[in-house]
């Protein structure tokens, strides 16, 4: 089973000051509603979590996407033996040895050295089994139970807990539901109780104890007919179901590679593309889909999801989808949809209602995607009404839409009164170009036309003086005392060199501005200076500059989603193998199967899927084309079993390490000429082989070879 080849200690050696991922060691099922992890210390905030700790705190049932968005719905079960003096996390922690313990998705298992008790947590959807082997005849769980809580015992096996407890939410009073059930009876002090930031202990005698739960964020009658359909399920069955469903998405892509670490490398990773967006919805008794809305705290019919931002995860997860799990990508569409339909606007960072960070509307580049792509083309007209209603209407509220949307429309570029303002007017216009594609799908040919020529509004912002985009007042003057590697202010964790290229929708448009030989000089100095940058902006050194200057790749910070697609710029000046050594040593130089595995933040899935893509040997530059840029593959062998049932198995030959450049690619055993793979190709499946060199070999391109471009 590949899920027990993964280890989801996978880029967890965190802090505050320093990225490796900032992932957490997930267990839960594929896009669950909760996820599950050791706590080892309560003492660093959202970074609870590090894979050195040797200590251990309890099971943390968690909904934290990042730590910067911190987490909700929280709670923390601790086995625990003999008398407790106090009941804080600090003083019923024990020993644990990392080494000795297993951190699967499908489960964890923990022994516990202070008090010799061995535990299993199996996950499901809305639940899960937790089993305890205690040696002493004094045994207990302890629930503790942050922001306001009750509880109430139900009879000496059952015990139904609320909790509220989160970062940021609409709705006040937001409650998630737990009902525990016990094989063996338990008893506790308090048959009920209520408060603020307190614990709970169930205390037994038994030296073995099953308990399974339910969770919802609906009602304890839900949550209670969430625990009650797996009821009689034993742990192995919960596991069984566990393992079913991950096997399911993991082998739809298989590996062949003569370095066993990159293939552990590879499926980590593809284990990180299916943990977000997690499944906000549940089942009633009818088994219809409902959910709660956190805006007019009601309960509502319909798909929702949560934990997932735009920004990060347009660029690689939902590409991905397209390609081997397409009935998630329709599903999630569908969740989308109902965001729009409850708030008034399509949702930018969902945790686990709209939180307004980052900038642009890039769910926009999802919607146009799947248009292009025909998937769901049943709710594009609505996704087109809403994605033009957040390019024309500005929200009361700043978390809703684009900022500086009256501002944008009037000039053509988001003035540099707005934080930010250079990277908002880049994504709009990107945005704008979504639209279009939308719309031409549509067959709406005048919003076509007019949000085509709304993405050409990058222009407005490039100075052909230093060959950047820079931020404009109102009065059309670009600020003065510009220095490129100055970090915020106008520009999102990062400065002008890691935000000028953000021209998806027609990078053939940007290159005219500069000129050629030009654009390919400024390409060279971008990755061949030292990684210099200047807090200015910040006051003070953000964890992605000090990322990137770790790395040594130049002003190439792929420690952060600016700069996913920079490789690729190559590509559009017909230099492909420029950068073909480039993506080589990022992924083997920057990537790994440790506990240090990422250049910098994975980002819900962002990150893994640039991974994924990167190894396969193509990625999504301008999702909404519908297009794939050829890059440098890894592996000697992929097969990818796509959504449609058809196959497609990529060779790349002889693969070592001195094997840096593309040589030739045939497809179906013809060669192929073009700089990008068109997603209907692909989904035909059939063969590519990939001849790799050890010395470039340049070519001369035809118009047709180029990949999309408006210009």
């Amino acid at each position: 089973m590949l899920t027990q080849t993964i280890d989801t200690r996978h880029g967890t050696a965190n802090q505050y000051s320093f990225s490796n991922g900032n992932c957490l060691p997930y267990t839960g099922v594929p896009f669950g509603m909760n996820y599950f992890a050791p706590q080892t210390t309560d003492q660093k905030g959202s970074w609870w979590f590090h894979p050195e700790d040797a200590t251990f705190q309890g099971y943390r049932l968690t909904h934290q996407p990042s730590p910067w968005m911190g987490d909700f719905s929280h709670l923390i079960f601790t086995p625990v033996s003999g008398k407790l003096t106090e009941r804080s996390l600090f003083h019923v922690q024990s020993s644990y040895r990392p080494t000795e313990s297993t951190f699967h998705p499908t489960h964890l298992t923990i022994k516990q050295l202070r008090y010799d008790i061995q535990s299993t947590l199996i996950p499901s959807m809305y639940g899960g089994v937790l089993t305890m082997n205690f040696q002493q005849n004094e045994n207990g769980l302890l629930l503790t139970l942050p922001g306001r809580y009750r509880y109430e015992v139900q009879d000496k096996q059952t015990v139904v807990v609320e909790i509220i407890n989160f970062s940021g939410c609409e709705d006040a009073d937001f409650t998630f539901y737990l009902v525990m059930h016990f094989e063996q009876p338990f008893f506790t002090e308090h048959v009920s109780g209520e408060g603020e930031d307190g614990t709970l202990l169930l205390s037994f005698t038994n030296q073995q104890q099953v308990v399974r739960f339910g969770t919802s964020f609906i009602s304890q009658k839900q949550a209670q007919l969430n625990l009650a359909r797996e009821k009689t399920l034993q742990p192995n069955e919960y596991l069984q179901q566990s393992q079913q469903l991950w096997q399911d998405l993991l082998q739809r892509i298989e590996i062949e590679h003569h370095d066993t670490k990159q293939v552990a490398t590879f499926y980590h990773n593809l284990y990180r593309t299916f943990l977000f967006p997690q499944t906000f919805y549940e089942r009633d008794e009818n088994n219809q889909a409902i959910h709660y809305d956190t805006l007019t705290k009601q309960v509502r019919s319909g798909i929702l999801y949560t934990n997932n931002g735009f920004w990060d995860t347009y660029k690689t997860v939902y590409p991905l989808y397209s390609l081997i799990a397409q009935e998630k990508y329709e599903e999630m569409l569908e969740g989308f949809l109902t965001s729009y339909r409850e708030t008034g606007y399509l949702p930018k960072w969902l945790s686990p209602d709209e939180r307004g960070l980052m900038p642009g509307t890039l769910i926009d580049a999802v919607i146009a995607d799947a248009a292009v792509k025909q998937i769901r083309p049943d709710l594009m007209p609505e996704f087109l009404a809403a994605m033009k209603k957040a390019a024309t209407i500005q929200s009361d509220n700043p978390n809703y839409g684009r900022q500086g949307t009256t501002d944008y429309l009037k000039y053509g570029y988001v003035p540099s009164d707005y934080h930010e303002s250079v990277n908002h007017t880049l994504d709009y216009a990107y945005s704008d170009f979504c639209i279009s594609q939308v719309a031409q799908t549509l067959g709406e040919s005048s919003d076509a036309t007019y949000y085509q020529k709304q993405a050409r509004n990058y222009q407005h912002l490039f100075d052909s003086k230093t060959g950047f985009m820079r931020a404009k007042d109102k009065n059309g003057q670009f600020r003065e005392d510009f220095l490129s590697i100055r970090w915020g202010k106008d520009y999102a964790e990062g400065s002008a060199w890691q935000s000028s290229f953000a021209v998806y929708q027609d990078f053939a448009g940007l290159i005219q501005q500069f000129g050629e030989e030009q654009f390919e000089q400024k390409l060279i100095e971008l990755c061949n200076q030292a990684p210099h940058f200047n807090v200015e902006g910040y006051g003070f050194e953000i964890h992605e500059m000090t990322e990137m200057a770790a790395i040594e790749f130049g002003q190439l910070a792929i420690s952060n989603q600016p700069s996913f697609h920079y490789p690729f710029l190559f590509s559009y000046i017909g230099k492909p193998e420029m950068a073909q050594p480039l993506i080589k040593q990022l992924l083997t130089q920057t990537f790994d199967n440790s506990t240090t595995g990422y250049p910098g933040d994975e980002d819900n899935g962002s990150m893994a899927g640039w991974y994924i893509f990167n190894s396969l040997g193509f990625y999504p530059v301008t999702p909404g084309t519908g297009e794939y840029v050829i890059g440098m593959p890894l592996f000697d062998k992929a097969t990818l079993h796509l959504s449609n049932g058809e196959t497609l198995t990529i060779e790349s030959s002889p693969n070592y390490s001195q094997q840096q450049f593309l040589h030739q690619v045939l497809r179906n055993g013809q060669a192929y000429q073009k700089l990008f793979y068109a997603h209907e190709d692909l989904m035909q499946g059939g063969t590519i082989f990939n001849q790799l060199g050890i010395v470039p070999n340049a070519k001369k391109y035809t118009p047709e070879d180029y990949p999309f471009s408006l210009t």
